[in-house]
């Protein structure tokens, strides 16, 4: 239940619904009908995000990583029961959405057979108007036997979440600066050969089973990368 509530509070916090610092402890109770332990762990989940700043005595204020005009992808939100890699308002164009079977490549480099049944959707994706990134992924048949075309044309993660349960538990990123293919550079109409940050990622569900993998191309302009780190070690 806490990780329900504390994808609640992160949601909450990208619509701007606290803009200085989250309710009391006895406010989000009574909002989410839990007791003060849930809420805890859910504050915690959301502190370990980078989305808060824990002021003793006064509460958990929310953490501004906007970059002046910089849209801000936040890596370290990979672990709470949906991704929220993402803005929240993203539109879709949706240029693939069939099934296909995983290759020498897929197998190799997931562990997974090489007759794995995977739905596979390409998008571009636009934030306010204008091309944020190119996404091609792959969902595991096994675990995921029916995607929506409605879920692929909006939020997957949530229908994930809402269908099956399931979300993110962790995950595996990997950043890079990669060329654009030609066939990547004529979806975009961009040049071929234009160097942009790509993000491989591998998901995760409980027990450690693969949800599926992407590779995501980002060329929204002044994007910048956030991480939270928080080091455990006693001083």
């Amino acid at each position: 239940m806490y990780r329900d509530i504390a994808t609640k509070l992160v949601n909450a916090i990208q619509d701007g619904q606290f803009e200085t610092k989250l309710p009391t402890e006895a406010q989000l109770m009574e909002r989410f009908h839990a007791s003060r332990n849930t809420i805890r762990k859910a504050i915690d989940l959301v502190y370990q995000q980078g989305l808060l700043r824990r002021v003793q005595g006064s509460g958990y204020y929310i953490t501004n990583i906007q970059l002046r005009h910089k849209t801000v992808v936040n890596l370290s939100a990979r672990s709470l029961y949906n991704s929220n890699l993402h803005p929240r308002d993203l539109e879709s164009q949706v240029l693939t959405f069939d099934t296909v079977k995983s290759n020498t490549t897929f197998s190799r480099q997931y562990g997974i057979p090489t007759d794995e049944e995977l739905y596979r959707v390409t998008r571009l994706r636009y934030w306010h108007d204008q091309l944020y990134c190119l996404e091609k992924a792959y969902y595991l048949r096994s675990v995921v036997p029916y995607l929506s075309p409605e879920a692929v044309n909006s939020s997957i993660w949530d229908f994930l979440s809402e269908a099956y349960g399931i979300g993110v538990a962790n995950s595996d990123d990997y950043l890079s600066l990669a060329r654009l293919t030609k066939e990547e550079a004529l979806l975009m109409d961009l040049e071929e050969g234009a160097t942009y940050m790509a993000l491989d990622s591998a998901n995760y569900y409980k027990n450690n089973g693969l949800l599926n993998f992407s590779h995501t191309i980002f060329v929204y302009p002044d994007l910048a990368l956030y991480f939270h780190t928080t080091n455990l070690a006693n001083n």
